[in-house]
């Protein structure tokens, strides 16, 4: 399925920012090249947090198991086109599940790891999935049963596949199932024309009121990973490690989709601690390590090898960076939600470069090879702050065919530039990154609706969440609760309260303030800047 404009389809391929090799080709060509080069391993604690003993396997092997995989979809009647949901945690098996979708021509949409059953069977839903891929488990949450609680309610999801070990019934386990039906499954690739340009995966942007879906097809997905490579001298059979989902823009475009352009090794980790991604990089000299921007000088410290390249990822949510001289390369790669990124290493200095307005096409910005990316601001009047837009080769399209999308604010200008609505903060030569530190916190949505879900707790009059700045996290988010007369509400009940409604972990508060009164502005709304700030100023009044 194109979803892609001709005409912009059309001007990107002349460009020669876009080709004709979807990601799960460029698979394949490695295997045929390097069949004993090691394609991909699991973290070497991967049963602490979720099922499987850790696996390793070789461009030859992982290509078979691809191929029986992308042959099992296609005979149990998923087509090309149709979607299918993955939410499991960085494993080989999510590996192959997500190529082998790739290789049958189906969409893959990715799940954040935070998300729970109300947010998952909505999102499934609203796009029209046909199956769903979920883990048995991530660290002490059964993602597999409620997997399965969501195909109870959802009748148009036809199968649910499990990866792991311990998949509950109802889920179609899918290792014991391809080697039972190892030699009935014979793949034969498809003939469609223009394969790039097919649509790859449906992601979810969630820095605004509402999660939408945003679709990449394969093009998309290796325009924004060419300025990575490039500025981060990724060289051809480059170890990667990752520690980010393969979610979202970080984790596929900052971390697969380089590794599948340089034809490597992917290490796949999950975040349990600084000190055990710094164990695990050095114990397989990587390459290439990502890692959260605000990490980044600790771990340039706890690093063995200077050869190694850090890749600092800064989200719409990170503070303000702070000035060090890195003993490696370093490269900060900005993240505006699903929408856009740009990678640039910091050199000899030790500040951030700001990130310029105009086009950008790798290293020495619009100088050489054509524009992956053009930035541009709205203009600041009557006080608001200016937002982000942006457009070109590595860009998505927003919404889906199955949804209304008349109200979504986030649209395409007449200029051709799409309005992501994230504030952004004007500086010396551009712009300081892509959001301001203390607005945002990652996935919460709009926090009115965040509201109405405090305040149904018995024995509260009213509630309100706010967000206050970190100084790692670049925001966390607070409630204010305010109790009925007579009440106190306590603290481990209210968060027992919303892990039994089943809300969204972005949603959770950090901490709890309990008030008297809500602070107000004139027009009645709540005045959140009046929370932050009382509660920076007194933290010791946050239960």
């Amino acid at each position: 399925m194109k979803v892609t404009e001709e005409s912009r389809s059309n001007e990107y391929h002349e460009s020669g920012a876009w080709s004709d090799l979807p990601l799960d080709e460029l698979f394949r060509q490695t295997a045929a090249e390097h069949p004993s080069r090691l394609a991909m391993a699991d973290a070497p604690d991967r049963e602490a947090w979720t099922g499987g003993a850790p696996r390793r396997l070789t461009y030859a092997e992982a290509d078979r198991e691809i191929d029986r995989l992308a042959a099992f979809y296609r005979t149990v009647g998923l087509a090309a086109d149709h979607v299918i949901g993955v939410q499991a945690p960085n494993t080989v098996d999510t590996v192959i599940a997500i190529l082998a979708a790739l290789r049958a021509d189906l969409i893959i949409s990715p799940l954040p790891l935070h998300w729970r059953q109300k947010n998952v069977l909505e999102a499934l839903n609203s796009i029209g999935a046909k199956g769903f891929i979920a883990a048995d488990r991530v660290e002490t949450r059964e993602v597999g049963i409620a997997a399965r609680d969501v195909a109870a309610d959802l009748f148009s999801l036809r199968f649910v596949f499990g990866l792991g070990k311990d998949i509950p019934d109802g889920l179609i386990e899918l290792g014991p199932m391809l080697a039972e039906m190892a030699g009935d499954l014979e793949f034969s690739p498809s003939d469609r024309p223009d394969p790039a340009d097919h649509t790859a995966t449906i992601c979810w942007s969630r820095s605004g009121d509402d999660n939408v879906p945003v679709s990449r097809c394969h093009n998309h997905w290796s325009a924004a990973s060419q300025m990575i490579i490039e500025e981060a001298h990724i060289a051809q059979a480059s170890s990667l490690l990752v520690p980010y989902s393969l979610s979202g823009l970080t984790g596929l475009g900052g971390g697969l989709v380089p590794w599948l352009r340089t034809g490597g090794t992917l290490h796949l980790h999950h975040p349990t601690s600084l000190a055990n991604l710094a164990a695990h990089a050095n114990d397989v000299s990587a390459d290439v390590v990502m890692t959260p921007g605000p990490l980044a000088q600790t771990l340039d410290r706890k690093l063995t090898d200077n050869k190694t390249t850090i890749l600092a990822a800064w989200n719409i949510a990170a503070p303000h960076p702070s000035a060090f001289v890195a003993r490696r390369r370093l490269v900060d790669l900005h993240i505006a939600d699903e929408f856009a990124l740009v990678a640039r290493a910091r050199g000899p200095s030790a500040r951030m470069k700001a990130t310029a307005l105009g086009k950008h096409s790798g290293p020495n910005g619009c100088e050489s090879g054509p524009a992956l990316l053009e930035i541009a601001v709205t203009d600041e009047t009557d006080g608001h702050t200016p937002t982000l837009l942006v457009k070109g080769p590595m860009v998505p399209e927003v919404g889906w065919h199955t949804i209304n999308s008349d109200q979504r604010k986030v649209q395409w200008e007449s200029t051709g530039f799409l309005n992501t609505r994230i504030n952004v903060e004007l500086v010396d030569g551009g712009i300081s990154g892509f959001g301001i530190p203390g607005q945002y916190a990652l996935g919460t949505g709009n926090l009115e609706t965040v509201d109405l879900i405090y305040a149904d707790y018995q024995g509260v009059k009213e509630a309100a969440a706010f967000v206050v700045e970190d100084p790692v996290l670049g925001a966390r988010m607070y409630a204010a609760l305010v109790p009925e007369p007579g009440q106190v509400p306590d603290a481990g009940a209210f968060f027992a309260y919303l892990d039994a409604e089943g809300v969204d972990l972005a949603r959770i508060p950090h901490r709890v303030l309990i008030l008297q009164s809500l602070p107000r502005n004139e027009d009645g709304t709540v005045c959140r800047e009046r929370l932050t700030m009382r509660t920076q100023r007194l933290p010791a009044a946050v239960a």
